[in-house]
């Protein structure tokens, strides 16, 4: 069908509200859930529910089968293959294909919770079971505007969308507000670019508005690089056409006909279902030509991109569209002013244009009901690391590290103690137990010392030697920088080579001031963000965890037990058989012995490479960590 005119667009989307069926399997299709093997689950699902046709016979108010839907991310990654029952909501978690059959004879036959499959607790000796999503602790806290509908439909139904209001905030902008009255709005609801920056949309909106040019752009940023960052591909992936619904009432806004997704190509189902909506749109006659009938025309191109982690700065990402190596560019001018081929452009991320359809059917008012008078809404996180219950999120701004940590991540794996959480990604902060009640929100993070970044939340417990995190950063952006300016090129690699001197054991006092003071030349000189933001990590952990800097240098001991330069072999004199197996496979030959004498080990040749751990037929090779008052 394609829509001529906002009466015919709003009266199918009445029509589809009426006709959708409410009773659905809903099954989780995001990747984190097709690499468990929902899709298997998904097919027999189909299969059986075609064969038999089921009703409900829970509620007798209609004789309609089930419709099984393939969704976007759910959300409780850890949990998968997720299955949701609806109306009622129940949620089924680890569902393998040979539940399949229960599921269908329990729940949907007879109306009975298949208990083993629902979310539960150990408490107080006690199981707790938490069958409805919406009493699943996980779930409780989040406020969904974002994903509001990932995990709810199916991303490859336009029809779906429709029935959700879709595309209604782009014909109420075009038929009934000016591109001022849009841009105020926007800037009325407070909303910051949630790629990291957390400039105000409205504002950037505005710069591009007044700019007089014959064509402006509009760039949709899906160049998600943080790693464990996953919000807006589940975004692209489980909701796409509300990324294209933003993109189109931001190019009304600005006065741009045509507008870029710029997404990496480690990201095929996003790009493949992203792809799919345009058509669709554009075959409804929601993208194109005079859409619904007015004087507007904007369409939706899509660039690939090759996963360069400093693609995500928007000047090297509009070089990469342009087809040049993707490199940062001193500003200004700003793309506003001079962005893609020289013209005015607006760079949004994923979110950022997600919230915008919400935000103009609801309200300013509505928007800024969640959050924090400085940043208001919800923000999106891809929960991570050594905490129970990982997955995406989306929660209000302000609420505090606690809350998303032990509330909605339900705490530590195996109950051991929280350490700190990386916030931000690479280019975030490492923040401490002290921090825990800390909201978070723009301001609040950047006072820690942190920053919001994208989304990503890594939690770390206290087997995470601290060092060895900011390492692990270092080497990331060190391997990501473009190299074009000398502070980002040469700096990062020099933290990254002080930083492996001191997870070594051996590293100077003096070089850990080296560290930072390099770190703040970084952070001062370099171009781009992607170098501005990369001592963040070091930063932060000089600044909360010092004492495990110098327990490494002064002490050479690590006290979460990680750092290999730290370990140290033994040879058990009373289990060693001397049969020179753990001398012969030893690399650097630091192990003697003779026939009926025990076999030692030269600990200032060792390399810690644990060859002789591994041949040692005897289990005579003990392991032994360092400790401060090792001699």
């Amino acid at each position: 069908m394609v829509f001529k005119d906002r009466v015919s667009l709003e009266a199918k989307v009445a029509e589809l509200k009426k006709s959708m069926p409410k009773r659905k399997v809903l099954v989780c299709g995001g990747l984190g859930c097709l690499a468990k093997g929902a899709q298997r689950v998904f097919d027999l699902l189909v299969e059986r529910l075609e064969t038999e046709k089921l009703s409900w016979t829970v509620e007798k108010i209609e004789e309609t089968p089930h419709h099984p839907v393939k969704t976007g991310c759910m959300g409780l990654c850890e949990a998968g293959p997720l299955v949701m029952i609806e109306p009622q909501g129940i949620l089924y978690l680890r569902v393998k294909p040979e539940d399949v059959e229960e599921i269908i004879e329990e729940t949907l036959k007879k109306g009975v919770i298949v208990e083993r499959l629902v979310y539960q607790e150990e408490k107080n000796g006690r199981k707790e079971l938490w069958p409805l999503m919406k009493d699943v602790p996980f779930y409780r806290k989040q406020v969904k505007v974002v994903l509001r509908n990932c995990g709810s439909i199916d991303p490859e139904s336009l029809d779906e969308y429709l029935s959700r209001d879709g595309y209604l905030a782009l014909a109420k902008v075009i038929t009934e507000m000016s591109p001022d009255d849009v841009i105020g709005e926007i800037t009325k609801s407070g909303l910051r670019g949630r790629g990291g920056g957390g400039f105000p949309t409205g504002r950037k909106w505005q710069f591009a508005r007044v700019v007089k040019a014959d064509k402006k752009y509009i760039i949709c940023n899906g160049d998600e690089g943080d790693p464990g960052a996953f919000m807006d591909r589940s975004v692209m992936e489980g909701d796409p056409h509300s990324v294209v619904e933003g993109m189109a009432i931001a190019g009304y806004a600005i006065g741009a006909q045509e507008g870029y997704i710029y997404v990496r190509a480690e990201y095929p189902l996003a790009v493949r279902r992203l792809k799919k909506a345009i058509e669709e749109a554009r075959a409804a006659g929601l993208l194109g030509q005079n859409i619904l009938g007015t004087s507007f025309s904007f369409d939706i191109i899509i660039r690939e991109g090759a996963g360069a982690f400093v693609c995500g700065e928007e000047t090297a990402l509009i070089a990469s569209i342009e087809g040049k190596r993707g490199m940062p560019n001193p500003r200004p001018p700003y793309p506003a002013n001079r962005g893609l081929w020289g013209k005015p452009t607006v760079i949004n991320n994923v979110e950022t244009l997600a919230n915008v359809p919400a935000i103009i059917l609801r309200g300013a008012e509505w928007f800024r009901s969640f959050g924090t008078l400085t940043s208001p809404g919800t923000k999106t996180f891809a929960l991570a690391g050594k905490v129970k219950n990982t997955g995406l999120v989306e929660v209000p701004m302000g609420i505090t590290i606690r809350e998303l940590v032990f509330d909605i991540g339900g705490g530590i794996q195996n109950d051991r103690a929280f350490k700190a959480v990386q916030v931000g990604g690479p280019s975030g902060g490492c923040l401490t137990e002290k921090h825990l009640d800390l909201p978070i929100d723009y301001d609040s993070l950047c006072g820690a010392g942190a920053i919001m970044g994208s989304g990503g939340l890594i939690v770390l417990d206290e087997d995470t030697c601290i060092v060895e995190v900011a390492r692990f950063f270092m080497n990331f952006t060190q391997n990501e920088s473009c190299g074009k300016c000398v502070p980002c090129r040469e700096g990062t690699k020099h933290m990254l080579n002080l930083l492996q001197k001191v997870v070594d054991g051996k590293a100077s006092m003096e070089d850990v001031e080296l560290l930072e003071k390099t770190a703040v030349v970084v952070k001062d000189a370099s171009l781009c963000g992607l170098g501005k933001t990369a001592p963040n990590p070091v930063l932060t952990t000089l600044r909360y965890f010092r004492d495990e800097y110098v327990d490494h240098v002064l002490h050479r001991v690590c006290p979460a037990h990680v750092c290999q330069a730290m370990k140290e072999y033994f040879i058990d004199p009373e289990k060693c058989r001397s049969c020179g197996k753990c001398a012969r496979v030893c690399p650097v030959s630091c192990i003697s012995g003779r026939p009926k004498v025990p076999y030692v080990i030269d600990q200032n040749q060792c390399i810690k490479c644990g060859s002789c751990f591994e041949a040692c037929p005897f289990d005579a090779i003990v392991i032994s960590w360092r400790r401060k008052n090792h001699e």
